[in-house]
């Protein structure tokens, strides 16, 4: 008679998440060293700060953050709706959208950052301000040029996810796990953003 006991199983993390976050990790010191070059360059010319801050758009910076911010909890309302194997709508109204329908919001939103970035790259290349103009130009544009290529790398991870799910016959684990890993991506981006907003937008 075999008396031997069930062994309980053992639930180890995700390696495809625990992988992100360990590479998020990296992103966070690659981030901290584009800090520290801002307000190294910041503590060496504080007059020039002081002229070129002046020349921002506080509340159009204010509304594009917002616009950011919220994509944030679009795209976790995504992530939800992939945890309870919803990949796409079963009705018009939002509490009935599945991953699909919150991606393409979130992805709309962060485009819309993009663009409202590029309106103010736009903006400050008229008034002179430019890459290679002054010690002010290359920390903004560095800081913020870095950054928004993470959010355009990020917009293109959504898109892939939507046509993954698009292509599956049926929605599984693997395709959570993606939409998953993407939000974790998409909320680290808005973090930094955060960061940068206050450092470049508000403090004096």
């Amino acid at each position: 008679m075999n008396t031997k006991s069930a062994v309980p199983a053992v639930k180890r993390p995700n390696s495809v998440a625990v992988g992100t976050i360990v590479w998020l990790g990296s992103e966070v010191m690659f981030f901290a060293g584009l800090f520290a070059i801002y307000f190294t360059l910041r503590a060496m010319n504080p007059e020039l700060w002081a002229e070129q801050t002046a020349k921002h758009n506080f509340t159009f910076a204010l509304i594009n953050t917002s616009i950011l911010v919220l994509s944030s909890f679009t795209a976790q309302a995504g992530v939800f709706a992939a945890e309870r194997m919803q990949p796409r709508r079963t009705g018009w109204s939002p509490a009935k959208w599945g991953t699909v329908e919150w991606f393409y919001l979130t992805f709309f939103m962060g485009a819309t950052f993009v663009a409202g970035q590029s309106y103010e790259y736009a903006v400050f290349v008229s008034e002179g301000v430019t890459l290679a103009s002054d010690p002010y130009g290359s920390a903004f544009y560095l800081a913020t040029g870095f950054h928004g290529i993470h959010v355009a790398l990020g917009l293109f991870a959504f898109l892939l996810v939507i046509g993954r799910i698009y292509a599956v016959k049926n929605f599984t684990h693997k395709e959570e796990t993606t939409a998953v890993v993407v939000s974790y991506y998409w909320h680290f981006v808005d973090i930094v953003w955060i960061i940068l907003f206050y450092i470049i937008y508000v403090i004096k």
